[in-house]
This record gives C-alpha cells, sequence and structure tokens, in this order.
C-alpha cells in the first residue's frame, strides 16, 4: 500500500456498532468490566483508548514502524525518550534545534545526572570526539529548526549502532510525506504533531515511532505511568489531519520552492536558508533522503540590523506572526525571541541563528498572493 493510500486508511475501521466511517471520539475515562480481570481489551483511559489506538496504528504505519505512541505534546514525546536513560548517561545533540527541546536537555534533565553535548551534525565526524562508552542517545533534527541544516541520517545511525547508542531524529520540519528515518537506520523518530500531522494549528500532540518491541514496551510502560497522554478529540483531530497530509505537503512544497526562490533573488535580502538549493551544504543528502524539500524556510536582510527585521515581521498581512508551524496558514516568526528564546544568545549565534533571522512556515495559500505579501513587507 503506497503512502498515500495508507495516511487515509491505516489505522481507521468503520465503527462496528454503526458502521460510522470516521473513527469516533471515545470520551471516557473507564470502561466496564463483566468481572475482574473480564475486560474488551480496555480498562482505563490514561492507558488505552480506541481513538488513541487508532491513531497510533495509523503513525506506524505512514513512518514505516511497527509501532507508534501518542502524547500530549511533542514536548511530552521527549521527554518520555529521556526518561529511557539514567543518571551518568550521555546524549550527543545537534546544535542547531528546538529551543524547546534543548531546554528541556540542560534545564530539566542535566540536574538528573544527564550529559548533553551539542555538534554540528552536518558533518557525522564531529560526533567522534564526545562518543563515548556513556553515550547512550543521539538526537538531531533534520532539516534543522530554523537553519535548515540537514543530517546525514544513515552515517549517523552507523556511528550509533557501532557504540550502542540509540539514534532519535525528530522529523517534524519535513513530516512522514517527504522523510522516513526509519528507513535510514534511526532506533526512534518523534514529531510534534501540533504540526504538519494535525495541519490545521488546532490540536497540541506529539508521537514516538518505532520498531524495536523491547523499546515499544519500555515506552508504554512511561506513557501510562506518567500519564502524559492525548485526550480522544485530540486523536481524533490528528486523525483527520493524517487524511490530507500528501495533498497538504505537496502544496507546501510548491509553495516553498517558489518562495525560497523569490527571496533569494530579492535584493533586499540576504541569506536564504532552505535545504532545496542545489548549492545548499546539505543538498545531496537530502535529496537522497527526503522526497521535496519541504515550506520551512529562513532568511535574513541584506540591513541585517534588528530594526528592519522588525519591520517585516510586524508588515505581514497573510503570514500571521505566530509561534508554531505546518499549519495550512502561512506563519512568519522570529526565533532568537520565540521559538529559540530558552537558548542562550551565544550558544544562538555561534549556530549561525542571528538576531536578525526570521522563519517562515509557508502555508498553501495562493503562492503569488503570498510573495505579493512579502514584497510589500521587506519593501
Amino acid at each position: 500500500m503506497r503512502l498515500e493510500t495508507k495516511l487515509i486508511h491505516a489505522g481507521v475501521r468503520p465503527d462496528p456498532s454503526t458502521g460510522a466511517i470516521m473513527t469516533p471520539i471515545y470520551q471516557t475515562s473507564t470502561y466496564v468490566q463483566a468481572a475482574p480481570g473480564q475486560h474488551k481489551g480496555y480498562e482505563y483511559a490514561r492507558t488505552q483508548n480506541p481513538t488513541r489506538d487508532a491513531l497510533q496504528q495509523a503513525l506506524a504505519a505512514i513512518e514505516g514502524g511497527s509501532w507508534g505512541l501518542s502524547f500530549a505534546s511533542g514536548m511530552a514525546a521527549t521527554d518520555a525518550i529521556l526518561k529511557l536513560l539514567s543518571p551518568g548517561d550521555e546524549v550527543i545533540a545537534a546544535n542547531d534545534m528546538y529551543g524547546g527541546t534543548y531546554r528541556i536537555f540542560t534545564k530539566v534533565f542535566e540536574k538528573y545526572g544527564l550529559r548533553f553535548h551539542f555538534v554540528d551534525m552536518q558533518d557525522p565526524a564531529s560526533l567522534l570526539p564526545v562518543l563515548n562508552d556513556r553515550t547512550r542517545l543521539i538526537w538531531t533534527e533534520t532539516p534543522t529548526n530554523p537553519m535548515m541544516t540537514i543530517t546525514d541520517i544513515a552515517a549517523v545511525a552507523t556511528l550509533a549502532k557501532k557504540h550502542n547508542a540509540l539514534l532519535c531524529v525528530d522529523n517534524t520540519f519535513a513530516s512522514p510525506y517527504l522523510q522516513n528515518p526509519l528507513a535510514f537506520g534511526a532506533d526512534l523518530v518523534v514529531h510534534s504533531a501540533t504540526k504538519y500531522l494535525g495541519g490545521h494549528s488546532d490540536v497540541v500532540h506529539g508521537c514516538i515511532i518505532g520498531n524495536d518491541p523491547a523499546l515499544e514496551e519500555r515506552l508504554r510502560f512511561i506513557q501510562n505511568s506518567c500519564g502524559a497522554v492525548p485526550g480522544p478529540q485530540d486523536c481524533f483531530l490528528v486523525l483527520r489531519g493524517l487524511k490530507t497530509l500528501h495533498v497538504r505537503m505537496q502544496r507546501h512544497c510548491e509553495n516553498g520552492r517558489a518562495i525560497a526562490h523569490w527571496l533569494r533573488n530579492n535584493p533586499k535580502v540576504g541569506k536564504v536558508h532552505w535545504c532545496g538549493f542545489e548549492d545548499s551544504p546539505g543538498y545531496e543528502v537530502a535529496r537522497r533522503q527526503m522526497r521535496d524539500f519541504g515550506g520551512m524556510m529562513s532568511f535574513t536582510l541584506k540591513d541585517d540590523r534588528m530594526e528592519p527585521a522588525i519591520k517585516v515581521l510586524s508588515s505581514t498581512h497573510l503570514f500571521s506572526l505566530a509561534e508554531s508551524l505546518g499549519g495550512v496558514e502561512s506563519l512568519i516568526g522570529h526565533p532568537a525571541s520565540m521559538t529559540h528564546a530558552s537558548i542562550p544568545r551565544e550558544d544562538r549565534v555561534r549556530g549561525g541563528l542571528l538576531d536578525s533571522l526570521i522563519r517562515l512556515s509557508v502555508g498553501i495559500e495562493n503562492v503569488e498572493d503570498l510573495i505579493a505579501d512579502l514584497d510589500q513587507a521587506i519593501g
């Protein structure tokens, strides 16, 4: 079954009692048992919910995994993965990553005895100086947020396996439509399903997908024990979003390509970060492991002072100034004060994230209207 068909049908069955084609929202906290221990597979909704089960099966199918787990947010999913580790374990992470991930690493889990190393994962060799017998997890995003750099998943997976470490890939920016990290050797894939998977800016959700049954057992235990589970309404909304992921991503890619090239040709724009440019450092790897290049990008103006950037950020009409990404509507954001404010400025700048950097999540509106909006804002 091809991906487009999986997105519509995976995990979904007509309701046996009514024939409803859409998975019902099982809005219940508990389930009646005929006798102690005699039930229909469901006991308590923190542990299991039929709507959540349908979504988890769908997530596994579209990422090429054997299991999927849903969480109340992308950060809840990240938290669960880190709880696989023990004090003294070490994590190697990309030095260009979502600020919320950096925050939970350094502000929450460092005090429990985990050690984090941040490296430039554009070059897999940069991991070698910090890989050691205490390394338990390698964490990367590809493309990264917000600099759009690319990690060679297969190369990093080879290093991880050689050192008995897990490789987790945050696939939020690409989505399963463009990239499937498990196929390149990753052990775990994590998504903020709030973004492209939900696709309509109306739900907060996270998920983990994998193939190893031992990891599934451990993560299911954490999911149930810690309780950061999504409600059935949220699961229903993500299931609904999955059904149109392929058609939305096609338009995100088309619009993204047009806007990236328009920005690059604009005399007032400085550097444009988008992984689809043939002269981009990660282009060949991206072309090998992605089906297309997506609708995320960032850029600076030639006048890279803050004042011109703020003018652009405050002057768009169709690009709404807001956090998040991956919805049908276009968003514009300022990583330094919004999504990446928790990262110390010197670390941001060292990784190329200037205070004047502007990030775009290109939606599925008419691309000529979007370009006209950016044109009037840039002036």
